[in-house]
C-alpha cells in the first residue's frame, strides 16, 4: 500500500521549519510538550470566545513558540487580526494573563506578538476553518470546496488538493471525496507544500478535512 507521510515533517530542514523552538532534557521533554499544547489551546479558546467573525473563521495560521530559560515568546500568525484592531494592547494583555493563568509559570516571562499574513486564504488552516464553517451550515461539500479553490486562486498558489472524509452530506455510508486543482508534487522535497488536517463536528458526525497547498 502507499506509504503516507506528513508533508511538513518530510520537508523539515529544507522548506519547512519547526513551530516550537526549545531544548529540554529527555526527562523534562514531555512537560515541555504538554506546556506547548496548553499554550496553543488556551490561545485558540480565547480567540473563539472573544471573536465572532461573520465568516466563522478564526484566522489562526500557526502559533510559533520559542522558549528560553526566563522567557516564553509566542508569535501568532493570523489572517484576520481583529485582535489587532480592537483595543490592541488591552486584548493582548488579557490574552497573556489567560495563558499565564493556564501555565502558572512564576519565574518566566510570557511575551505574545501577533503577525499578519499577507494571503490568508493561501494558508491551509484558515481554508480548512472556512470549509468547516460551510459544512456546519449544511452547505453542499462540492460547493464549499469549489468556493475554497476560488479563494486560493486569488492568493496566487500553484496548486491545491482538498480531501473530505466521513458521512458527507449526511449519507449513511462514510466515504472519501477529493478534488485537485493545479500541481501538487508531494514527492518533491524542494516543493513548498503547506498541509493541514482538520476535524469538523457536524450534525451527522465528525468529518475530516485535509488540505495540501503548493506555493512555489
Amino acid at each position: 500500500m502507499g506509504q503516507k507521510i506528513n508533508p511538513l515533517g518530510f520537508r523539515l530542514g529544507t522548506t519547512q521549519g519547526h513551530h516550537s523552538i526549545w531544548f529540554a532534557q529527555p526527562k523534562n521533554y514531555s512537560e515541555g510538550l504538554q506546556e506547548d499544547q496548553k499554550i496553543r489551546n488556551s490561545i485558540k479558546n480565547y480567540i473563539q470566545k472573544n471573536m465572532r467573525i461573520s465568516s466563522g473563521v478564526e484566522g489562526i495560521a500557526c502559533i510559533e513558540i520559542r522558549k528560553r530559560i526566563d522567557l516564553i515568546q509566542v508569535i501568532i500568525y493570523m489572517g484576520f487580526p481583529k485582535l489587532l484592531l480592537e483595543g490592541k494592547t488591552r486584548r493582548i494583555e488579557e490574552l497573556q494573563m489567560n495563558v499565564q493563568k493556564e501555565l502558572n509559570c512564576v519565574n518566566r516571562k510570557l511575551n505574545i506578538a501577533i503577525t499578519r499574513i499577507t494571503n490568508p486564504y493561501g494558508d491551509p488552516n484558515i481554508l480548512a476553518e472556512f470549509i468547516a464553517g460551510q459544512l456546519k451550515n449544511r452547505v453542499s461539500f462540492r460547493k464549499a470546496i469549489k468556493k475554497a479553490i476560488e479563494l486560493t486562486e486569488q492568493a496566487n498558489t500553484k496548486g491545491i488538493q482538498i480531501q473530505i472524509a466521513g458521512r458527507i452530506d449526511g449519507k449513511e455510508i462514510a466515504r472519501v471525496e477529493w478534488i485537485r486543482e493545479g500541481r501538487v508534487p508531494l514527492q518533491t522535497i524542494r516543493a513548498k507544500i503547506y498541509y493541514c488536517s482538520y476535524g469538523v463536528r457536524t450534525v451527522y458526525g465528525v468529518l475530516g478535512i485535509k488540505i495540501w497547498i503548493f506555493c512555489e
